[in-house]
C-alpha cells in the first residue's frame, strides 16, 4: 500500500470538493494537522474516517486505499490487494490479540481465582491432616473442576474479543430495522 499515493489522492479529492484542510477537519472532527498528515502519507486514516471521506468525496474506500479512481474491471483485483495489505500492516496479529485478551482476562479475574484456589487447597490440606479421604477427593475434584471451568470461561472471552469482535458481552451487533 503506497501511503504517499493515498495521501496525494486524498489531497486531490479534497481540492476537487473545494475544501481546505481546516474545513474538511471540521466536517470530520479532526484538526487540519491530522488532515495534513494523511495527505502527506504519514498516516493512514482510521476506518471510520475512510468511511466518512468516502461519502464526502463520492469514491469507494477501495479507491481511497488504491490512491486512484478505479475502472470497474480493476475494482476486484485492487480490493484483494488492499485487503491483503491492510491485514499485513495490521497492528496486532491474531496470536498477539489472543495473548493480550488471555492476560487481560487473567488479571481481571485474579482475585477470585486466588481465593477459590486457596480455599480448595486448604480443604485438600485439611483432608490430608485429618485423614479424611472424602474431603481430599472432593477438594481435588473441586480444584480440577474449577480449573476447567475458569479455562473455558477465559477462552470464551478470548474468542469473543480476539476473533469475532463482539466484545465481552457476547451480544451480536444490533441491526437497524426499517419501519
Amino acid at each position: 500500500m503506497d501511503m504517499v499515493k493515498i495521501g496525494e489522492f486524498l489531497a486531490q479529492l479534497r481540492r476537487e470538493k473545494g475544501l481546505t484542510q481546516e474545513q474538511l477537519g471540521e466536517q470530520l472532527g479532526v484538526t487540519n494537522k491530522t488532515i495534513s498528515r494523511w495527505e502527506n502519507g504519514n498516516y493512514l486514516p482510521p476506518a471510520e474516517m475512510l468511511q466518512l471521506m468516502s461519502g464526502i468525496y463520492g469514491v469507494s474506500i477501495n479507491e481511497i486505499l488504491s490512491g486512484e479512481r478505479l475502472a470497474p474491471e480493476d475494482y476486484r483485483e485492487k480490493a484483494e490487494e488492499n485487503i491483503t495489505a491492510v491485514i499485513a500492516e495490521s497492528s496486532f496479529s491474531v496470536k498477539e490479540r489472543v495473548n493480550y485478551y488471555r492476560g487481560k482476562w487473567t488479571s481481571d479475574h485474579l482475585a477470585v481465582t486466588i481465593i477459590v484456589y486457596a480455599l480448595l487447597a486448604a480443604a485438600l490440606a485439611a483432608g490430608v491432616i485429618f485423614s479424611m479421604t472424602w474431603l481430599m477427593a472432593a477438594a481435588a475434584a473441586g480444584l480440577f473442576g474449577w480449573h476447567i471451568l475458569r479455562y473455558n470461561q477465559m477462552m470464551a472471552y478470548v474468542e469473543r474479543n480476539a476473533y469475532d469482535g463482539r466484545g465481552s458481552s457476547g451480544a451480536e451487533p444490533q441491526k437497524k430495522t426499517e419501519e
